[in-house]
């Protein structure tokens, strides 16, 4: 897929992958901690150069003049860049000389915004952000204030947006063609002028992972939730950094993949996820999500235990936890790789949740 490049206008232009460079005599950096740079996500590690693994982290600044590049550790994968109002488009850094992007060049003379997303999965690629390139005389300027609603969205490869960019169902997954950008949350953030705090991992589920044994997985959603890296447990996350209006669980798929899920615990991993954030947010929202790859029995099981977490929290005096089903994908909209939603269906998805956030939430 091709994306456009912001220049002077917007011109159709293959994914920038940017090879090694050396800072020009008339170039300053920016470095990650300058008091105009805003973040979102679970972003943690040296301040100086912050790293990330899940998608939908975003970096966030206004800046001056009629150019921008970025630094990044090289091999950090892949974001999408959006300036001022114009269209988002992809830049990579994906082999060990990539370390700055172009993001703008031949700007009016004036001040901008910038907003970058972390489009992919960085649990092996350990994404950092090192900063901004600016010319001398230039800089950052304030970023636009945050958006006042938060939604937390806890998911598996649907959330992260596992072959949203493939064309066949056949297709493997490709790092290329998975973009958290078009997904279905992403949208659905983008609709509701809302910040997205994403907790995902393709292949993740609430007790047992994608083919995993009925009796579950050692490791799954319940115990990377309180980590601010997946796979790493050095680092616990401070839930008082982001506290949403709102927190989105969209998991089961993997659970009830292959041999099928144990009924008792999979209700059981559901309800100490449940716990677990509630822990966390006292009083918000929790919504469940089911679909949209899951049909007959699958779908059937996933359900059942939802809707017995729902009904035990009712019981519990938590009025606060809802339910919600997306329509089932049936080919008509197309399938991204391995059968996943397209980028059709992601966009069916979001209007969905929208309405039904923007009833519940009141927004």
């Amino acid at each position: 897929m091709r994306h456009s490049l912001l220049v002077l206008i917007l011109a159709l232009l293959p994914i920038q992958h940017i090879g090694a460079q050396s800072i020009e005599s008339d170039e300053a950096i920016i470095k990650p901690t300058d008091k105009n740079i805003l973040y979102i996500g679970r972003i943690g590690g040296n301040p100086e150069r912050p790293m990330f693994t899940y998608p939908g982290v975003q970096i966030r600044s206004g800046f001056t003049g009629s150019s921008l590049k970025m630094l990044a550790k090289p091999n950090s994968g892949y974001f999408m860049v959006q300036i001022d109002d114009n269209e988002a488009f992809k830049v990579g850094f994906c082999n060990e000389k990539d370390s700055i992007a172009e993001l703008a060049s031949q700007l009016p003379d004036t001040r901008h915004q910038v907003i970058i997303t972390y489009i992919g999965e960085g649990y092996e690629r350990l994404p950092e952000f090192r900063g901004f390139i600016v010319k001398k005389g230039q800089g950052l300027a304030s970023a636009a204030p945050l958006p006042l609603h938060k939604i937390e969205f806890i998911g598996n490869s649907i959330t992260c947006g596992y072959g949203i960019e493939a064309d066949s169902p056949t297709a493997p997954y490709l790092e290329e063609t998975a973009n958290y950008y078009y997904t279905y949350a992403a949208q659905t953030a983008r609709n509701l002028d809302a910040q997205a705090l994403v907790v995902a991992r393709s292949g993740i589920g609430v007790y047992r992972n994608y083919n995993g044994p009925p009796t579950g997985d050692i490791v799954n959603m319940n115990t990377e939730y309180p980590y601010t890296f997946l796979y790493n447990n050095q680092y616990r996350w401070d839930f008082s950094r982001f506290t949403p209006d709102v927190v989105c669980i969209n998991l089961g798929t993997n659970d009830t993949s292959t041999q099928g899920a144990d009924s008792l615990l999979f209700t059981q991993g559901y309800k100490k996820l449940y716990h677990q954030v509630r822990s966390h947010y006292p009083k918000e929202k929790i919504v469940f999500l089911c679909g949209c790859m899951m049909t007959g029995k699958a779908l059937l099981s996933a359900q059942q235990a939802m809707d017995a977490t729902t009904s035990y929290a009712h019981k519990q005096g938590d009025p606060e936890v809802y339910r919600f089903d997306f329509t089932p994908h049936d080919g008509t909209l197309g399938y991204g790789a391995s059968y996943h939603p397209s980028m059709r269906q992601h966009e069916k998805m979001a209007n969905e949740l929208t309405a039904f956030l923007r009833k519940l939430m009141k927004w």
